[in-house]
């Protein structure tokens, strides 16, 4: 069943305002990237000088330019880990619209439910990122333990995570936030087999960028199907 609401998601995707959500998801977090790998180069040219005298070998004048290479490879892995987290928290910013469009073409007869508060959506959105990049970065250590198993330490990690906060955002729009707590502590098993499966395509480049409008679109499909009439309302 749970593959059957990633379908109905993946099937939905040439929606205009899927593809508007997405376009703006991918516009600000490449932004927010190339902003943090400026500032990043410019510390690190601003504390290495501009040549190095080593012993034996005398002055060296490429250390900036080794640095700066390095620099690309460190930003290009640690987006990796940050791209989806800041994609994803951009995204919740219009889980909204998401949900509105998959309710409208597969649950037309819904009243309209109410739109989170801009405030309240940027609260929630910080809050996701946040523990996104810290749980990743923390992680890191425990992927250097696991060896050939890190990469299923990293989709139950993320499974996990992405499932919380999407089944929240996503029922918190039927139920309240007090209603969503509790449906997502009656269907935590099944919720977290669907995080890991949002989770799984973060490893693959490209592909991992759809996962936050896949997955406000899959767990929309995946709280009506498990709420039932209490999603109706």
């Amino acid at each position: 069943m749970i593959f059957n609401d990633f379908l109905k998601a993946l099937s939905q995707m040439g929606d205009p305002r899927f593809r508007r959500v997405l376009g703006i998801g991918l516009a600000l977090t490449l932004a927010l990237l190339v902003g943090v790998y400026a500032v990043f180069l410019g510390a690190l040219n601003w504390i290495t000088p501009d040549t190095l005298t080593l012993p034996w070998i005398g002055e060296v004048t490429w250390v900036d330019d080794l640095l700066s290479g390095a620099s690309i490879l460190l930003m290009l892995f640690l987006s990796v880990f940050l791209m989806i987290p800041v994609a994803s928290a951009f995204t919740s910013l219009f889980l909204d619209d998401v949900a509105d469009a998959v309710e409208s073409l597969h649950f037309p007869s819904l009243t309209p439910a109410p739109r989170v508060g801009f405030v309240d959506g940027l609260r929630d959105s910080l809050s996701f990122l946040g523990v996104l990049i810290v749980a990743n970065i923390l992680a890191l250590i425990g992927y250097l333990f696991l060896g050939p198993l890190a990469p299923l330490g990293f989709i139950a990690l993320n499974g996990f995570l992405l499932g919380r906060e999407y089944f929240q955002l996503i029922a918190m729009r039927r139920l309240g936030r007090e209603g969503a707590k509790a449906a997502r502590r009656r269907h935590a098993v099944q919720i977290w087999a669907a995080g890991a499966l949002m989770a799984a395509p973060l490893t693959i480049p490209i592909v991992n960028l759809l996962v936050p409008v896949l997955g406000a679109a899959t767990f929309t499909h995946l709280f009506h199907r498990l709420e039932g009439r209490a999603g109706q309302a």
